[in-house]
């Protein structure tokens, strides 16, 4: 069974300063917005209405990051073969606020910060991701930092 998900690294610029997005997922994790694609949908109207209803952050998408692909089982469908299609996606608009079903927390860090978190804390499958996002966006960073 294939299961295809958009989301996307989001940025502002507040005070000429560069902040990235950043989650923290009911686990703990450090994470990005994203899910499962609903009927009728681009993977790029995906990727928006995700970062709305998670973060209540609009944006418009700048250009796509990557695309990651891996498997996981459940007891009741069996091995799932996921993708999900990463996209640039400049904030333009709405409230940043948490929604509570799905992360425990949302916030803004400078890009330095935002890839310590990813490191530290985040999903392995994302640090490709992130760091491609920020090599979009002019910040170089150390994969193995």
């Amino acid at each position: 069974m294939k299961e295809v998900a958009a989301g996307g690294v989001v940025y502002r610029k507040k005070d000429g300063e560069l902040e990235i997005q950043i989650i923290e997922d009911r686990f703990g994790k450090i994470t990005l917005a994203k899910g499962r694609m609903e009927a009728g949908e681009t993977v790029e109207q995906t990727a928006l209405r995700e970062i709305a209803e998670e973060t209540g952050i609009t944006g418009r998408i700048v250009e796509p990051i990557s695309v990651i692909r891996y498997q996981y089982e459940t007891a009741d469908r069996g091995t799932i073969d996921k993708e999900v299609y990463y996209f640039l996606v400049e904030a333009d608009g709405g409230q940043l606020k948490a929604q509570a079903e799905e992360i425990s927390g949302v916030a803004w860090y400078a890009p330095g910060e935002a890839w310590r978190l990813q490191k530290a804390n985040g999903y392995g499958n994302n640090d490709e991701v992130v760091a491609n996002a920020l090599a979009k966006l002019g910040i170089e960073v150390d994969p193995v930092a």
